[in-house]
């Protein structure tokens, strides 16, 4: 049974309420520990003023170390606690974003501005990327990779077999809706490109910055210093000075090695610096993947083990495992410490040499793996935002044939749908109507499916059975300052890679909204009219929306290519109604004089517009 948008809305809402109760619940179970951890101080602090009052007694002793335990159990238990917290506040901030979305707000993803590009053959015309875009409807991608193959896959049609396998993989996540916000909320704690820094790292850097640690005799000598100190503090208390003397030396060579290195130890850690949350909270979220059974065979393609078969998740739980060690040394007496008595930074220089050894090239390919899977999620979350819509049949054989289809961008309570089709070559629609009726709309309603069906994804409507074309649109022209451009100029150009275009790819389909307004009427239709002549001299499809009502006479000429369609208005008492559906033949009502009469022109009567 498909869930309607009300029922996922109150699906989103109940679980938003749960959340809240969840980090309410963890909130004071933190401050609970805090309280916990401050009471045993004071309670140390008494007992040590109790020894130092009455003198040392046995039970006292005991009594002083035993808030000293609980309070690092406690500490341990607050940084657990403290992570929990963090990935609940995470989840909770994906499902306010859903209901947000849903309800026409603004995403916390990017919304592709940074893929916005005039010169593509068709996403600026039809609303791509950018601000209230498609990719911001649909994007759920936080890592740099994630981003770039959902606005490839809405750039680039998939290859007709890969469109099948992507609907299959994306029916199959969309299916575990909950898990696929659990692992998107091991991602999004994240800062701004913290995954790619630090597979930067490992595939860059790290191999030369742990190059003053594979020296054959320095890695025995750390293997042996915690055995050295251990059976240097056992012979101080049995020789006495002497030996305590030698140890004194014994550490000054182990600080010394620290320091001689320092410079190294600090440019390998600081890459890795306040990663090991993230990558501990990563590698949760990575189980998941790697223990379910998945039946798509798009989605088997995404290995998520290394040669020897171990899971990435457990690959990335030793890393965090040596940045957790490494992060003893942000606390200069602890860190002084373990690298006097155990050459703390050496040894975790050595752990994460033969980490890398073992995982790295494993932990690149599965963070690769990580980017496919927010792709094919931020395309499964819209399949179970929009339970109406439907998987689109792709057709081997020149088709487009669309029920009920609907704008992906207009609110559903707004949206007004249209059943278009076309299955000969070439077909020619020219499209004509009054200003605001709905043309322009019309033409984007198409290419938006069409973006989406090519990316495997589901479509606005009750059914769409589309073959493979190459969209070329011509819709938003911008004249250019900076380049010297004009608007026909910018027109000329835009015609001049449509041509290219149509010249080039047999499969073309042409999109055309108001060709050739930056010049006069008669050689606005001329070019209008020789254009769509060299559109079906070349056997190509198009979709051409116009004012011109001479344009519909070239039916005549041409009465199995070209075909009439208009939206118009209807008109009660002065007032004008779009009802925003498509009819076949040309238009007949206009509205250019009504809607100048309402900022003060009124043309006289004998005047025809």
């Amino acid at each position: 049974m498909v869930n309607s948008r009300d029922s996922i809305l109150k699906d989103y809402q109940n679980s938003i309420n749960a959340q809240k109760t969840e980090v309410e619940r963890l909130k004071k179970k933190l401050n609970a520990i805090s309280l916990s951890r401050l009471g045993l101080f004071v309670a140390e602090i008494i007992l040590v003023t109790l020894i130092i009052s009455i003198g040392f007694h046995p039970v006292l002793g005991v009594a002083t170390i035993l808030p000293v335990l609980i309070f690092l159990w406690l500490v341990k238990k607050q940084v657990r606690v403290e992570n929990e917290l963090s990935y609940a506040g995470q989840l909770l901030t994906i499902y306010e974003n859903e209901d947000n979305l849903i309800r026409r707000h603004k995403s916390i993803y990017a919304d592709g501005t940074a893929y916005e590009n005039e010169l593509h053959p068709y996403s600026s015309d039809l609303d791509i990327f950018g601000k209230r875009s498609l990719y911001a409807k649909v994007n759920r991608a936080t890592t740099r990779l994630g981003k770039d193959l959902l606005a490839q896959s809405f750039s680039v049609p998939a290859a007709e077999a890969d469109i099948l396998l992507r609907q299959q993989a994306i029916t199959e996540l969309s299916g575990k809706i909950q898990e696929t916000f659990h692992f998107r909320a091991g991602l999004q704690g994240q800062k701004e490109n913290q995954l790619e820094n630090i597979a930067a790292k490992l595939e860059n850097d790290l191999p030369k910055q742990l190059g003053f640690i594979k020296g054959k005799a320095l890695r025995v000598y750390i293997s042996m210093v915690p055995y050295l100190s251990l059976a240097g503090i056992i012979l101080g208390y049995i020789y006495g000075d002497r030996a305590w003397s030698l140890f004194g030396v014994y550490l000054f060579v182990n600080i010394s090695l620290v320091l001689y290195r320092f410079k190294f130890i600090n440019q390998l850690y600081y890459g890795f610096s306040g990663g090991s949350t993230l990558l501990n909270s990563l590698s949760g979220t990575i189980r998941w993947v790697e223990e379910v059974n998945w039946q798509s065979s798009y989605i088997q393609r995404f290995t998520i083990q290394d040669e020897q078969g171990k899971p990435l998740s457990r690959q990335i739980k030793e890393l965090s495992g040596i940045i957790v060690s490494f992060d003893a040394r942000l606390n200069v007496l602890v860190g002084s410490v373990l690298n006097l008595f155990m050459l703390h930074d050496l040894k975790c220089a050595v752990r994460l040499d033969k980490w890398y050894i073992q995982s790295a090239a494993g932990m690149l390919r599965g963070l690769e793996t990580i980017s496919h899977f927010e792709e094919l999620i931020s395309l499964a979350t819209l399949r179970h935002n929009e339970p109406e819509w439907v998987y689109p049949v792709i057709s081997n054989t020149f088709r487009l044939e669309a029920l009920a289809l609907g704008h992906p961008l207009i609110d559903e309570k707004n949206r007004v749908v249209n059943s278009y089709s076309f299955e000969s070559r070439p077909t020619v629609d020219i499209v004509t109507g009054s200003n605001m009726a709905g043309k322009s709309t019309f033409l984007r309603t198409a290419g938006v499916n069409m973006v989406l069906a090519y990316a495997g994804a589901p479509v606005c409507a009750h059914s769409f059975k589309v073959s493979i074309f190459s969209l070329l649109s011509y819709m938003r022209i911008k004249d250019s300052l900076n380049d010297q451009t004009s608007t026909f100029k910018a027109e000329l150009n835009r015609l001049k890679m449509i041509l290219d275009g149509v010249a080039r790819m047999p499969d073309a389909l042409v999109l055309i909204d108001e060709m050739l307004r930056g010049t006069n009427s008669r050689d606005k239709y001329l070019g209008s009219k020789v254009f769509i002549e060299h559109l079906i001299g070349k056997n190509t499809p198009a979709l051409f929306a116009t004012h011109d009502l001479q344009l519909s006479e070239m039916i005549g000429d041409h009465p199995k290519q070209v075909r009439n369609y208009h939206f118009d208005i209807q008109l009660a008492e002065g007032e004008m109604n779009f009802d925003y559906l498509l009819k076949t033949g040309a238009c007949k009502t206009f509205n250019a004089a009504i809607l100048l009469k309402e900022i003060g022109l009124e043309l006289p009567a004998s005047m025809d517009l």
